[in-house]
């Protein structure tokens, strides 16, 4: 199980899919190649640190195979993501892929359409901004990753407005 990790007083939670073979190997979110380039995102584009926000998963455990988690599986573990975005409390939320986008925001358009945008969502007045998984920026065109760049800077705009 990969339930989350990060900075309890954190402004910003990080919300992606679910753990990969590193993560479950390592018990920790966004180890492998993805959170390197997470990790370098944060540090390029908003200047803090991993250890400055939290990370978790919609799904806390890998899917056999790495296949997309099941809607079964989702809501199986939607009550521990609600507790936790419940306890963190952050100012501003990011959303890694499809799947914690169209879970958060109760749609069923993808991350092509939804991203670009600041979002209001959850506690006391707080935003959510989409964006690609960083696995998409690894497999994809120069295009995903200044897109994720771009959201990266909303993010850090969020941040300061809040």
């Amino acid at each position: 199980m990969v339930f989350g990790e990060g900075d309890p007083q954190a402004d910003l939670m990080i919300i992606g899919e679910g753990p990969g073979e590193e993560e479950d190997r390592q018990g920790r979110p966004f180890v492998g190649r993805s959170g390197k380039l997470l990790d370098r995102l944060l540090l390029e584009e908003i200047g803090i640190p991993r250890s400055a926000v939290y990370i978790a998963n919609v799904v806390k455990c890998r899917p056999p195979g790495n296949r997309d988690p099941l809607p079964i599986e989702i809501e199986a573990c939607r009550p521990w993501l609600e507790a936790q975005v419940e306890l963190i409390a952050p100012k501003v939320f990011l959303t890694l892929g499809n799947f914690s986008t169209k879970l958060l925001l109760s749609t069923t358009d993808g991350i092509t359409k939804l991203r670009g945008h600041v979002y209001p969502w959850g506690p006391a007045g707080a935003v959510l901004v989409p964006t690609y998984h960083p696995a998409a920026a690894l497999r994809g065109s120069g295009d995903v990753m200044a897109g994720m760049r771009a959201d990266f800077v909303r993010v850090k705009e969020a941040l300061a407005g809040a």
